[in-house]
Formats: C-alpha cells, structure tokens, sequence
C-alpha cells in the first residue's frame, strides 16, 4: 500500500456544537462497545488506541488493528489494518489496508489499495492479467471476476462477477490479512445500481469499452451508460481514471469525475497509445509507447486489454521496461480465446463472446489469422431470461462471418430453447446458411463431424463456463471438454 500525509483540516461542519467539540479523553477498545468511552459520549475522542472500535468524533489520533468506526466527523488521522468508517465528514488523513467509507465530505489524504474496471467487454481479461502481472513483480494480490476470486494464491468460486457487498469486504478482509497489497475487480453495472460497492475506496477506475448488453435489467442504453459513469462518478479525487477513447462513450464516462483522467488509444493521440504490428496464429507483436513487445494474444481487442494492462501498471507506479517483460509471458485467461485442437489440426476456439460486439471482435480476430480454404464453422446461442434485443444480432454477425453457423443453445434457464432460436432466426434472410440444433453437445459434435482437418471451430457464449442452466438447475457442461469429445469421435486421418 502507498502511504502519506497531509495536514489535518480541522473546521467543524456546521452542525457541530460547542458540546461536541469538547474532549473526552483517551478511548482504549477492545471491541467495539468493549471500551473505555461508550459510543453515546457527546464530546469528541483525542486518542483511540484499540482491536476494533467505535466512538461519537475522532478529532485527534485513532490506531486500530482491524478497523475504526466514527459516528459523525472524524479530524485528524485514522489508520487502520481493515477498514475506516466515518459517518459524516473526514478532515486529514485515513490510511486502510483495504477501504476507506466516508458519509459527506472528504478532505486530506484517503489511502487504499484497489482498482476497478468497468465495462461491457474486457473486464476478466484485464484484471486476470493484471493480478499475474502483479504476483510477477513480486507483490501479493487479491483478485475478484467473474471467472474465480482469488486471496493471492488461495482460489474461492466466483458466484457473481461483483459479489454482494457483504462478501466483497469479508474476502478484501482476508486478503489484508494474507498481505496482499493490491486487489484488481471486475465492477459490473448491477454491482455499482444496487451499490455492492459502496464505501470502497479505490486506487484507479479503468472504462474498457460499452455496448448494448444488460438491458433486460437496464431497460434502456442510457441508463446502462449512466450505471457505468455512477463509478467514474464516485472516483475520490486521488484516483486515476483510466479511459480508452476510441469508444466514444469514454469522455462520457468522466464527464463529472474527480478523478485524474488518463487516456488510451489504438487510434489517435493518448497518455498511452498501442499498435498492432504483426499478427501470427500463436500471438502479436505490438508497439506500445514506442516500445516493442511480443504477446502470446490474438485480436484488436486483447491489444486494448493489455493496453489498459500495461497504463494501470505504470499508473501504479510499476516500472516500464519490467511491465513489458512480464506482458511478454502472459497467456490468455481460461475461455477467452483459447484454442482446443485435434491430432488432425482441427481447431476449436472456446470465447465467451455472449454479446454483438464481442462476437464480431473474437470473429474478427479469427479473420486475421484464417488461412485459405479453411472452413469456419461459427457455434452460438443466447441466454435465456436476459436482453432479448441482442438475438438476432447475434444470428447475423454469426452467419456473416461463418462458412456454417450452427445456432445452438447457451443457458436457456426458465425459456424455451426452441423460442429463443426462433428470435436469432427472425434476423436471418432466406438464403442465410446455417443450421439449428437446440442441443449444445450435439451441435458442437455436428461442427466437429463436418469439419476437415485444420478447420476451425468457434464455440461462442459459455467461455469459462462448466455448466449449462435449465431452469433453476445448473448441469455440467464444458466447450472444452465437448470439442475434444467431438474429435476424438469424428478423428480423421
């Protein structure tokens, strides 16, 4: 963690009374009530020595082990091994291992150790990336996405791509407690509406990109754009917040933040520029602030995740040439862009593409490394109980990249499988060329059989996923696992 200080504001805000101001002493607390001043006092603490307390004010000096709980105005320094909780306003400085909660106002220094990035696309690959980076340079590190949350290197099974408040503090509890001094979050739309976030104090914000997705619960595209910006909106003053402009929502997204503004491009000028270089089916090289770097990676779109990599680092105070030596060892996170391939060749790529503009990206990243003459068979569906707009979309993108675009199922939950092909086919002209088959496991066998060798098979939508949800119940499914099925029974010479 970065420490520091700053003089103590100490101007009491305009409630404050004479009562209040006036001394009580030393407060020395075992537990929060397991104290020596009870949190009913009406005058103010001058030194709080404890495990874990609470107190009415804190004007003056308060050291926990755990964490410190102000009711009201806290003036002066707080320094806690967990977390700091002031109810009104705090003046001075606040140093956490993990968080730093504040009711009103803010002034001083306020330190802790996590970064967020939000987003449509991108966000596991960035923060995967940037906890292997870390753990390369040396640190510990705590990670929370969609695919697992880990307590440096202890794995616990990700339920949720940003878990429920409660949750969320008690592992950030325990990774200070593991000493790791960084965390890297994926902060989902849902999480920042319903205010799972709430209270955290975070290092740095990244916006990856935004695209229509999410709108079964966000109704509209703009209230999705305004759930994102709430995160850049809430950025204290001493954050970073990092933006790829070459979406044109990202100006949008810092519009009212505190934040310093940092910029990223593939496209124009920036605080940090990226240039695809060359493309080869095992990686990239890329130019990145004039630097050259070879990546284990394939398309435009991990060029901007390792991008964001590469500025939150050095944002972070990491060094140039050392961040760009480890880029060059970092492989793909599980079910994004990762190749499963037969004796004869054949190859499968399993991406969690579940959106139009992802599936183009992936589909677009399969372009450039395509041969001629090889076949592309392009395998999608879409969830049910979610954002029925994105269907078609889904079926066009498909059938006009594919040789073959086999339309499957993804996690039909509580629809019908059969209704929500009916929605991607209503995209479709009559002269499209695909085909339908409902059952997942057979349409990947179906590519498999038609496939020859050196083929390729893109497995679209579960990604990670080992599952598949049928109404309330998840049954075990996994891409991987179907494709190597599928060729060891349909293997050719």
């Amino acid at each position: 963690m970065v420490a520091g200080t700053l003089p103590a504001q100490t101007t009491d805000s305009p409630s404050t009374t004479k009562k209040d101001r006036e001394p009580v002493g030393i407060n020395l607390s075992l537990w929060k009530n397991m104290s020596t001043q009870q949190t009913d006092t009406v005058g103010s603490t001058c030194l709080n020595l404890g495990l874990f307390s609470s107190m009415n004010r804190l004007n003056g000096v308060g050291i926990n082990l755990l964490g410190g709980v102000v009711l009201r105005d806290m003036n002066g320094v707080q320094i806690t091994g967990l977390a700091n909780l002031v109810g009104g306003s705090m003046r001075g400085v606040q140093i956490a291992g993990i968080s730093n909660v504040n009711g009103n106002n803010l002034s001083g220094v306020s330190i802790s150790g996590l970064v967020g990035i939000t987003g449509t696309n991108g966000k596991t690959t960035t923060v995967t990336l940037l906890y292997d980076l870390f753990r390369g340079l040396g640190y510990k590190v705590g990670l929370i996405s969609t695919v697992v949350y880990r307590i440096d290197t202890e794995r616990i099974e990700s339920t949720h791509t940003t878990p429920d408040a409660i949750r969320l503090n008690e592992m950030m509890a325990r990774m200070v407690e593991a000493g790791c001094e960084y965390c890297f979050m994926e902060v989902s739309s849902h999480a920042i509406v319903q205010e799972r976030i709430r209270g955290l104090h975070f290092t740095g914000g990244i916006f990856s990109n935004i695209t229509h997705d999410h709108l079964d619960y966000h109704k509209t595209f703009a209230e999705y754009i305004r759930a994102k910006k709430l995160f850049f909106d809430n950025l204290p003053k001493e954050a970073f917040a990092l933006i790829n402009i070459d979406d044109r929502n990202g100006r949008v997204m810092v519009q009212n933040t505190r934040a310093t503004v940092k910029t990223l491009s593939l496209q124009s000028m920036a605080d940090f520029r990226c240039k695809i270089l060359e493309t080869h089916p095992d990686g990239m090289e890329l130019r990145i602030d004039g630097r050259e770097v070879w990546v284990h990676f394939l398309g435009r779109f991990n060029a901007y995740n390792l991008l964001c990599v590469y500025a939150a680092a050095l944002l972070l105070g990491a060094d140039r040439e050392e961040v760009l030596q480890i880029m060059s060892t970092l492989h793909p996170v599980s079910g994004r862009f990762e190749f499963v391939r037969a004796a004869d060749g054949t190859t499968a790529i399993v991406d969690y593409a579940h959106t139009p503009d992802a599936l183009e990206k992936v589909l677009q990243a399969v372009e450039e490394i395509r041969r001629p003459g090889q076949q592309l068979f392009v395998l999608c569906g879409c969830g049910g109980d979610r954002d029925k707009t994105k269907r078609p979309e889904m079926a066009q993108i498909a059938v006009k990249y594919a040789t073959t675009a086999i339309l499957t199922s993804d996690n039909p939950r509580h629809e019908d499988p059969d209704a929500i092909l009916d929605d991607m086919v209503a995209g479709l002209a009559p002269g499209d060329r695909y085909l339908r088959i409902a059952d997942r496991a057979e349409a990947i066998r179906t590519a498999a059989m038609l496939a020859k060798p050196g083929d390729i098979l893109l497995l679209a939508g579960k990604g990670h996923e080992t599952y598949q949800i049928v109404g309330d119940v998840k049954n075990h499914f996994d891409d991987k696992e179907e494709a190597l099925r599928a060729f060891a029974l349909y293997a050719k010479n």
